[in-house]
């Protein structure tokens, strides 16, 4: 079983995925860069592209970043701010 972490993906008023997740791949500031299991801490800008999750089920979510956000990863969590 691979390992996971809890993901929060939101914007104002509205969840977009809430749940255990296998990776997360996210345009950053500085490139696209993914999140696994036990990432080291960070806080990170987005920018405008695609974000890429993996859930534990194996199921792919994709949601699209058009005005930018935030990302934040600690404890085995992240949470992305749209």
């Amino acid at each position: 079983m691979q390992k996971t972490f809890h993901l929060t993906v939101a914007k104002v008023g509205e969840n977009l995925f809430e749940g255990e997740a296998i990776s997360a791949s996210l345009p950053g500031s500085e490139g696209v860069f993914q999140i696994l299991a036990e990432h080291e801490a960070f806080v990170s800008g987005l920018k405008s592209g695609q974000a890429h999750i993996k859930a534990a089920d194996d199921q792919m979510y994709h949601f699209d970043i058009s005005d930018g956000g935030l990302v934040e990863v600690s404890n085995n969590q992240a949470t992305v701010l749209l």
